[in-house]
Formats: structure tokens, sequence, C-alpha cells
């Protein structure tokens, strides 16, 4: 029997057979990483091209709707993270505020205050807001806009969710400000509805939702509730919440600043 070839490199490998090998390799790590997973993609929001505000005119429509200054309450580092531009094969993601998210808060603002403040290492623990609206309207400031609230887990608008890893469930986090209420006492448990939220809650919400759109030219259309945008089938909230009332108090912020663009005809979640 003839012996059998081995071709160009034999054992042990000779440096001239590493400087074939070593790039066919990298080659294929390289292709394998830019390889999504198949039924792994993303889905985007289209850029609405509503006008962006400056600070001085964001200030002065503050100014017009008597709106006092937020008070802030940083939550622990744990309960929130940075928003991702990439996910793990490289690919650009959404990033910036592109929706706003609802809920209540169903604690006290004083416990929700400490449930954010607690560290929490387990993923399925951390939890938090960017601004809660107390029971007479104060906004309390939990984390800053450009980072990422943990607000909505599981969680989708339409089709729009961001997957980081592949691994991951999808979520808006990455692209959401997360707007709380204060929940009346006779909603702290888990009832179908409460008494409902006040005027000071629905006039503050309105006017920061207001001022978010002008910040980030962000639609009234996109302005949902943490109910809307679950995928777990597992969140109500917010419960009780009257659309009427809050589009009464944001077309009256909207006419004192003179910011009508953002109301854009289309429904409402």
């Amino acid at each position: 029997m003839g012996q059998r070839s081995r071709g160009p490199c034999r054992m042990p490998l000779q440096p001239r057979c590493l400087a074939i090998l070593l790039p066919m390799a990298l080659g294929l790590l390289a292709g394998c990483r830019r390889e999504a997973p198949p039924g792994w993609r993303q889905h985007d929001l289209a850029d609405p091209g509503l006008p962006r505000r400056s600070e001085a005119e964001l200030s002065r429509c503050a100014g017009r709707l008597r709106l006092p200054a937020e008070e802030a309450r940083p939550a622990h580092p744990s309960n929130f993270g940075e928003r991702q531009p990439r996910d793990v094969l490289g690919r650009r993601v959404p990033h910036t505020p592109m929706l706003v998210v609802l809920h209540e808060s169903v604690l006290s603002a004083p416990a929700t205050l400490v449930l954010f403040r607690t560290a929490h290492p387990k993923d399925e623990d951390q939890v938090s807001y960017h601004v809660l609206v107390d029971r007479s309207g104060r906004r309390l400031r939990f984390v800053p806009d450009g980072q990422r609230a943990f607000g909505a887990g599981m969680s989708a608008f339409g089709d729009a969710t961001v997957r980081i890893r592949p691994t991951s469930v999808g979520s808006i986090n990455n692209v959401a400000l997360h707007l709380s209420l204060e929940t009346p006492a006779d909603g702290r448990g888990d009832g179908d509805a409460h008494s409902g939220y006040t005027p000071r809650q629905y006039e503050a919400a309105a006017a920061q939702v207001l001022l978010w759109q002008g910040r980030f030219g962000i639609p009234l259309s996109r302005v949902t509730t943490h109910a809307a945008v679950d995928r777990s089938h597992s969140r109500y909230d917010p419960r009780s919440f009257r659309w009427d009332r809050f589009r009464a108090a944001y077309d009256k912020a909207a006419a004192s600043c003179g910011w009508h663009a953002y109301a854009n005809g289309l429904a409402s979640w």
C-alpha cells in the first residue's frame, strides 16, 4: 500500500502550516459571529420626523406649565443599565428613546423608593422607572433618560422589540421611557380596578410626556401602557387609567407651549 498523503502540513505543525490554517480558522469564527440564529431579527421603529426642541425651548415650556422641578431619587445601579447600541453580533440596534410607557406603582411612593434603592443582583428582581408621579403631582426621578430603566421585561410595541442576545427575550427597554403613577391606597393589591388617579397626577404626567416628546421627537401614538406592551401576559397596569382625562390634560399642556406637532392624529395604545 502506498503511504497516505498528509498534504502540505505534517505533524507537528510547522510555522508555514500555521500561517495557512490560522487565517482560515479566524475567518470561520468571524463568519459565525456575523450569522444571526434563525428567527432573530431586529424590528425597528421608523423615525417619525418630528421636531426635537432645544434646552431653552424645553425650559420655556416647563415654565409655561408651571411645572415644579423634578426631585432626584436615584435608583440603585443594579436596577438600571446602559442603552445598548449593538447586540452581541455587533449589529446596531435602536437605543435612543422612541416611545413612552405608562405604569402604576401598586406600592406607595415611599415603598417604591425603597424597592428601587435596594440592590438586586438577580435579573428577575431588577426593576425601575425613569419617573414616578406621586399623588400630589410631584415628579420623582429614579433613572436618567439616557439610561435604560428596567420597566418592561418581555415586551414589544407591535412587532418592535430589541434583543441583545439570542437567548434573551425581546424587550422595549432599550428604546422606552417609563413613567409611573402612584397607585391609590385602595389599589395596593391585585384587584382589577381602584379609585384612580388625581387631577394633579394627570396634569404632571401629561406635562412629562410633552417634555419627553419635545426632547426626543416622540409622537403621541407612541405613548402606550405597560399592559399594551407586555408579552408575558401578566401585567395589567395602569389599572383604572382614564385616557380621556390624560388627553384633556395633554391638550391643555400642548396648547400652553404651542407644541401641536406631536399629536399626530394616530391612535394611542
